[in-house]
């Protein structure tokens, strides 16, 4: 991280207490050092046993990342990262419009059986993201399941979680395979209106979005 990067860090997510006196037992590793293996590991797409041996140990490293997912905060730092990034394009905080769509993706030989599969459609194995963005192409909820659950049916989950979590959304644009009764269903038990949008044979890139504010 640059300095810039670092200090904005330190405004977004919790640091430790020992620094500043207030208790706590120290670290044993400089808090941004270990952030930045983190970082490297995300950004590199590596194993934490890959991590390179200029960083601290990647043990350290990946119990200092699961101790802060499991508090919520790298949850929480994303929010608020995303939050800024709508207001500095001139948005307001809670999007009202989300986009949800599917991408198979190749994962691993290691990986559970029970919990891959084969995306026929897309000719693709063994996992599938299911991604819900706002109109920024931010990301608001997530769910990976095998390659052969059909999207529909993992839209229930997803919608019930993003429902819990941003109650301003009302809108949530999808393609020809989220329809069927799976928009009677979000109108009625999650008060989302589910607009299915078909694409021309000469649409590309991304989703043209409608989201006002």
């Amino acid at each position: 991280m640059t300095e810039a990067e670092c200090q904005e860090l330190r405004r977004l997510l919790p640091m430790p207490a020992w620094p500043q006196r207030r208790g706590g037992r120290p670290e044993g590793y400089c808090h941004r050092e270990m952030l930045d293996a983190v970082l490297h590991v995300v950004d590199n797409r590596i194993k934490w046993s890959n991590l390179p041996a200029d960083f601290p140990p990647f043990k350290r490293v990946h119990a200092f990342a699961r101790r802060r997912q499991a508090a919520g905060l790298l949850g929480e730092l994303h929010d608020r990262l995303r939050d800024r990034e709508r207001a500095t394009a001139g948005r307001s905080p809670g999007s009202s419009a989300a986009i949800v769509d599917s991408q198979s993706v190749r994962a691993t030989a290691n990986i559970l059986r029970s919990t891959s599969g084969w995306d026929g459609g897309k000719n693709v194995g063994r996992r599938k993201r299911h991604v819900v963005v706002n109109c920024l192409g931010l990301v608001l909820a997530v769910l990976v399941t095998a390659a052969s659950v059909q999207d529909r049916h993992a839209a229930v989950p997803l919608l019930t979680r993003l429902r819990e979590r941003y109650l301003s959304i009302r809108l949530v644009w999808a393609d020809s395979g989220y329809a069927g009764r799976l928009v009677a269903w979000a109108a009625e038990k999650l008060r989302l209106a589910l607009e299915i949008v078909k694409r021309s044979d000469d649409t590309t890139g991304s989703w043209c979005c409608r989201e006002g504010g």
